[in-house]
């Protein structure tokens, strides 16, 4: 039998070479990845697995405290509790474990949630602060439920206490948390959570205030163990800031504006020290302090008295019939009269076709013929129309700019307003027209356009007493301002030197209006040489307050006193927002400036009294119910 031979099949030779080739390519890619991984990555890969090793719990520095110039403590912290999620063993945090963490801690659940979900990308042994203000019960629910939640820890932290309340709140400020647009900012030192200091006093030195926080390090192992521990950070404590307030002026300033609306501020001229400084309608920091809720956020931006708001150096109002000693001064040191010019009052005054009425003009009568002095003492708005005119709005411009007005003071806060001085060249940048002449008679008697803050007002009328000195305002105590890196050196003072006879009229006017029988006589007190100007600013016309019948457009009341009238040692700047009439800002002005003399006289307040007086002010001294008057 014969069988047929078969050829033997061969490989194919192309794919031999192709299989050659496709093994060398898979090897050269392992090559080129192991040696990114090894060599290209090593130090990424490295740092990982040392965060993954390592647990850093943050230890938080208590901010320093907030003094006033005697050493009471005004803002202080209080021993407090944080909840910590420690997410090594995020695989167990099922959603009926991270529901049941909700309840127990009175968390919002759609919250907890999304903080979890948006540290998940993190070190997976670094905690995450789930609730950072913990209530007491809190605090009981971590430490009994230790079993079920193994996950959740305690971390000691210091809460901003504000003992005295309300007290000085839009002075001190408040902190609260850094809010994305912080964290955001370039440079930025700060991280999600971190409390700082976001208004007043609290911001302006939250740096100083903060301190460094510190960090306890320990190694863990693949189940978040501890087995071992690191080289820790250690904690920096922030600094004390001493402040030039005085609590009990201050004391006699809140409870004498009361529930209404407007500000208060004493100075002392000699030094640019701040010794008081109010604020009404005011609000309670410690609310924010422990995290603020929606409803009473809401309720403080939307209250018409605008409790947020430093009135006493933001808020820009026209400062009426104070106005006239800036007037007088420039008609006096640019020649334009002498002391013993006169003016005839019938009560009325037609300037450039238009009648402007004097303040006494609805009781049918004017103030007969006075001179400069009398003029000052009964503010006679005839008088001062007239030097509008005569001066122009140019001079008086120069002066009321030099003299503090215009611009800010430089105190060392945040968000100070400057104010305006009305000028030819404002109403070209901002009406674009021509500055009608006439206008310059309302700004002469501090009506029209022109707008200062209380401040601005204590510092122009405490440098003019003061022969044309103007010491910065400040808040911080001049023997820490150069360690504080403050913007102010202890001392700092512009100069605009004024007349000596310039000088004494104006202080002997300003007496007058207290001692002899002028506008401010409710401030005179025996034994006590107090001098100062009267303003009465209307908010809308004559007309519109008349029909309208609502205390919204009653007038701004203003005074600004002085002890002694010569070589004063204190100022203070009333405003009563809606008030009606002067008369209603004399008498605070009057008790503070009587608080600062009788303590002058006396002796410094002991431990025991300053601790009786906390307890007082902790009870009266909380919000007040609220708006001021308009």
């Amino acid at each position: 039998m014969e069988f047929s031979s078969h050829q033997n099949d061969h490989f194919p030779g192309w794919k031999v070479v192709f299989f050659q080739y496709l093994v060398a390519v898979v090897f050269f890619i392992l090559l080129v990845g192991y040696w990114k991984i090894q060599v290209g990555e090593h130090g990424r890969y490295a740092e990982q697995a040392e965060r993954n090793r390592i647990r850093s719990l943050p230890i938080i520095a208590p901010r320093g405290r907030v003094l006033d110039r005697a050493g009471r403590v005004l803002v202080n912290n209080a021993p407090a509790f944080s909840v910590m999620l420690l997410r090594e063993n995020a695989a167990s945090l099922t959603p009926d474990k991270v529901g049941a963490m909700a309840r127990g801690l009175n968390l919002d659940l759609g919250e907890l949630r999304s903080e979890i979900s948006d540290a998940s990308q993190g070190n997976r042994f670094q905690p995450i602060i789930i609730k950072p203000h913990a209530e007491l019960e809190d605090a009981s629910f971590v430490e009994s439920h230790q079993t079920e939640f193994p996950e959740l820890a305690l971390l000691e932290v210091q809460d901003r206490v504000y003992p005295y309340h309300s007290f000085a709140a839009a002075t001190l400020g408040h902190v609260g948390e850094v809010s994305e647009e912080q964290v955001d900012k370039p440079g930025s030192p700060y991280r999600p959570g971190d409390v700082v200091g976001q208004s007043g006093v609290e911001r302006e030195y939250n740096s100083v205030l903060s301190g460094s926080d510190g960090m306890r390090r320990t190694i863990v192992n693949s189940r978040g163990e501890d087995v071992g521990s690191m080289t820790s950070i250690e904690v920096v404590p922030g600094r004390d800031v001493r402040l030039t307030l005085d609590l009990d002026i201050q004391q006699v300033a809140e409870t004498g504006l009361g529930d209404r609306n407007g500000a208060v501020v004493a100075l002392d001229p000699r030094t640019g020290d701040v010794l008081a400084m109010v604020s009404h309608p005011t609000y309670d920091p410690n609310g924010f302090a422990r995290h603020i809720d929606r409803e009473t956020w809401a309720h403080l931006t939307a209250d018409p008295g605008k409790p947020l708001m430093n009135k006493a150096i933001q808020a820009q109002l026209a400062p009426g019939s104070i106005f006239k000693i800036i007037t007088a001064t420039a008609a006096l040191e640019t020649g334009t009269i002498t002391s013993d010019f006169t003016v005839f009052c019938p009560g009325e005054v037609t300037i450039y076709g238009h009648t402007f009425h004097d303040w006494t003009f609805e009781n049918g009568h004017g103030h007969g013929r006075v001179d400069l002095h009398n003029a000052i003492v009964h503010s006679c708005d005839v008088y001062f129309y007239t030097l509008g005119k005569l001066l122009g709005i140019d001079k008086m411009a120069y002066f009321a700019k030099h003299m503090g007005l215009g611009a800010r003071t430089g105190i060392d806060l945040p968000a100070e307003e400057s104010g305006l001085v009305p000028s030819p060249e404002w109403v070209e940048k901002v009406y674009h027209r021509k500055w009608w002449p006439g206008e310059a008679i309302s700004v002469a008697i501090g009506q029209g356009a022109v707008m200062v803050t209380p401040l601005q007002l204590a510092y122009a009328l405490g440098g003019i007493a003061c022969g044309g000195v103007f010491h910065t305002p400040h808040l911080v105590s001049p023997s820490d301002a150069l360690a504080l890196n403050t913007k102010f050196t202890a001392g700092d003072a512009k100069r605009f030197p004024i007349g000596a006879g310039t000088l004494e009229c104006l202080t002997r006017g300003m007496w007058g209006v207290v001692n002899e029988g002028g506008t401010g006589a409710g401030a005179k007190l025996p034994g006590i040489d107090i001098a100062g100007k009267t303003g009465t600013a209307q908010v809308v016309s004559t007309g519109l307050q008349k029909s309208s019948r609502s205390s919204t457009f009653n007038n701004n009341a203003w005074f600004v006193g002085f002890e002694p009238s010569t070589k004063p040692e204190i100022v203070v700047a009333v405003l009563v927002m809606g008030g009606g009439h002067s008369a209603v800002a004399v008498p605070i002005a009057r008790d503070v400036i009587k608080a600062y003399y009788d303590k002058k006289q006396s002796h410094q307040p002991t431990l025991e009294q300053a601790e009786t007086q906390v307890r007082l002010l902790s009870g009266p001294l909380q919000v007040p119910s609220g708006r001021g008057k308009h």
